[in-house]
């Protein structure tokens, strides 16, 4: 018998990550880079695969378990697949059913779309009432693993509230930050009552901010309908953009660059290079000329930190990726230190992994700056949503030629529309509008970006 041992690999700038699923059990068969587990941080989620291929024998973690680098996973018994690695359907806990969406910064880090958030609220169905029972510090919580995600748990956790004792006003009874909220003021007012009521109403209906309620519809009496669950992305992704698009005062400001010659140089460009398999995109050079323009003003590379302002003296561009599963962000480290074609190679290599979902978490961190690119779908302008803790992104949509006086006549120009959103507690609108006029001239004339 020749046993194997599976154990975290690295998994970037975590210390631990808690398991959400369990996707084999004892005696099942799988073969190497088969997904064994998926834990989430508050970034991100993803499945830590198995380095080997053989026999299940031993499963060493559990629901809600803390794991990190280094952690045993499984023991494989690899003496009867030698050859063979017959996939076993994933077996689906019912303690968890799908992750639940992260509420914190980054990126996945999802972290920031090009599209207006959507409230996950609209995914929510009504769910009964029911009487929360009274705050019991000393009962001892149950083994089952409460459905939140890792941020609600965090939150949870700061303010002292068992999350055993919170009814979840969410899909399946999932816990969001608004029920960590009630609960909280109705133990402090003495009166549980109150978070029964509330749970009648979906997650993120408003009430913490005062809204009126989010409307229940039955969508069925009207004509047909079809329900389905949102993807995976789109749950841990809702709560960041929601959450982003409410507490930060953003605002955007729209210009358009010229890159007349600049597609002229990347065509030419990608001609010269065929041999050697690197296509050079436009967000290629894009994301050059945005490390210019973030070093030439700082403030746009920088993060709020209570009332202290950090600059970070490092670039590292974080683009959009348009993945089956939902948008994804993928961060090129380091960009002020590659060339076009070594940054073009990177980007090709990190939107495969995105479109696998073999993304790592230390692959979707750290970003300091966001463009989300619209390439050639189409479209004019949008106001695309900061992905804090960053404090600006820069939406960009299909280039398209137009006639531009040049003082004598007109001529036909490629311009490519800019969408600049920022956080007006960092930024004012005249840096704002001097770093768009600024990244229009080095796309216009590149040999800016050697100044």
């Amino acid at each position: 018998m020749a046993m194997m041992e599976v154990n975290v690999p690295d998994i970037g700038d975590f210390d631990e990550v808690a398991v959400i699923e369990l996707l084999v059990k004892v005696g099942d068969k799988v073969r190497a880079e088969q997904s064994l587990i998926t834990v989430e941080s508050d970034k991100a989620s993803m499945e830590i695969p198995s380095s080997h291929a053989g026999v299940v024998t031993e499963l060493l973690v559990k629901l809600g378990d803390k794991v990190k680098q280094g952690t045993l996973i499984v023991k494989l018994d690899a003496t009867e697949v030698a050859g063979a690695a017959p996939v076993a359907a994933p077996a689906a806990p019912s303690a968890v059913a799908t992750p639940a969406p992260v509420a914190t910064a980054t990126a996945v880090p999802v972290v920031s779309a090009p599209v207006a958030a959507v409230s996950v609220a609209a995914a929510s169905v009504a769910v009964a009432q029911v009487t929360a029972p009274a705050h019991q510090p000393t009962v001892a919580p149950s083994g089952d693993l409460p459905h939140a995600s890792p941020s609600v748990r965090k939150f949870a956790r700061e303010l002292g509230v068992p999350l055993n004792e919170v009814k979840g006003s969410g899909p399946k009874g999932r816990i969001g930050l608004e029920d960590i909220q009630t609960f909280s003021r109705a133990v402090m007012a003495g009166d549980t009552r109150t978070q029964a009521q509330s749970s009648k109403a979906p997650a993120g209906d408003g009430a913490g901010l005062g809204l009126i309620p989010w409307p229940k519809v039955d969508f069925a009496k009207f004509g047909p309908i079809e329900r389905k669950e949102l993807g995976r992305i789109q749950k841990i992704s809702g709560a960041n953009l929601l959450r982003n698009a409410v507490m930060i005062p953003a605002v955007t400001n729209h210009d358009d660059a010229d890159i007349t010659e600049l597609e002229a140089f990347r065509v030419l460009t990608n001609k010269e290079n065929e041999k050697s398999g690197v296509k050079v995109t436009m967000l290629a050079f894009l994301i050059k000329a945005c490390v210019a323009a973030l070093q030439k003003f700082p403030q746009f590379n920088s993060s709020l930190d209570g009332d202290a302002l950090v600059y970070k003296q490092y670039w590292h561009i974080g683009f959009a990726a348009d993945t089956p599963n939902g948008l994804m962000v993928p961060v090129l480290k380091d960009a002020d230190k590659k060339g076009i074609l070594q940054i073009s190679a990177e980007m090709g290599e990190l939107a495969k992994k995105a479109r696998e979902g073999k993304l790592s978490p230390a692959e979707m961190s750290g970003a300091t700056f966001t463009i989300s690119s619209l390439g050639g779908i189409g479209g004019r302008y949008f106001t695309p949503i900061i992905n804090a803790p960053e404090v600006a992104i820069l939406g960009v949509c299909r280039s398209n030629m137009e006639p531009v006086w040049n003082g004598k006549e007109f001529e036909p120009r490629l311009m490519l529309p800019l969408s600049l959103t920022w956080d007006h507690r960092v930024i004012d609108g005249a840096a704002a509008a001097r770093f768009n006029a600024y990244l229009g001239q080095v796309l216009a004339d590149f040999r800016r970006v050697m100044l």
